[in-house]
């Protein structure tokens, strides 16, 4: 089957980019209100990016983040990841997809209570078919990573809100995915486990090449973020990068 020239198009256009979206848009209907989310977003994320969507509640930004991820389906537009449609994908494919690509991080943690650290951490790679030896010692070296080494045969419960998050942050990762998606990671957490675990991801950021996206209202998130793109009325407002360390920042 041939592929559609606008797909040609659009990955010719931004070739080697993670994430590509075109005139992408969002709309919700009920029989009493209609609400437009997203609004015609053009916005391109390359390899190994660090970047935070901002924006004040109802903005878009998660509702971006659950269309990029495939999670939701635009109402317009496209969304091409490692350069695949994911309008082409449905059901198991999409699924699949989504499980081998994309890691993701949430407020709410989303661990497996009766799981163990290990057993929560690995949940992905047993989905895969990843042979029980190297899910160990993939396991073994993302818990050393990321802090948690000695805490394998733990559940959730017995650990504080920022182990938990960093339990997350591990299971996210060990796939080796090429995009972490994280919604509010520092919600639930005390600044100074908030910025601890932001400076854990920057660095994992730098070490693996992973991109990082987040959707956030943390201050925190935007200062050590390299992109800050800001979302209003399900539009992007403005798109800023720079340092972290906080060099000279352009609008693009």
């Amino acid at each position: 089957m041939s592929t559609p020239a606008a797909i040609v198009s659009g990955q010719a256009s931004r070739a080697g980019a993670l994430i590509v979206t075109r005139d992408l848009g969002k709309t919700y209907r009920t029989s009493a209100v209609t609400v437009d989310a997203v609004r015609g977003i053009d916005m391109t994320v390359e390899p190994g990016e660090f970047t935070a969507i901002v924006g004040p509640s109802g903005s878009g930004k998660t509702t971006f983040l659950n269309l990029v991820s495939g999670l939701d389906t635009p109402s317009t537009g496209e969304v091409w990841l490692n350069g695949q449609s994911l309008s082409g994908m449905t059901g198991t494919a999409l699924s699949d997809f989504r499980r081998d690509h994309i890691g993701f991080i949430f407020q709410a943690y989303n661990l497996i209570p009766v799981l163990t650290v290990r057993e929560n951490v690995e949940y992905i790679m047993l989905l895969q078919n990843v042979a029980p030896a190297k899910r160990r010692a993939r396991v073994d070296a993302m818990l050393a990573q990321v802090g948690l080494a000695g805490l394998a045969e733990r559940r959730p419960p017995e650990l504080s809100g920022g182990q938990q998050q960093r339990v997350a942050i591990a299971r996210a990762m060990v796939s080796r995915p090429a995009l972490i998606l994280a919604d509010e990671p520092t919600a639930n957490l005390d600044s100074e486990t908030g910025a601890g675990l932001l400076e854990m991801m920057r660095r994992l950021n730098r070490e693996t090449g992973m991109t990082f996206l987040f959707s956030t209202h943390d201050a925190m998130v935007m200062k050590r973020a390299r992109r800050v793109v800001t979302f209003k009325d399900g539009r992007i407002a403005a798109d800023t990068s720079g340092t972290a360390s906080g060099a000279a920042k352009t609008d693009r």
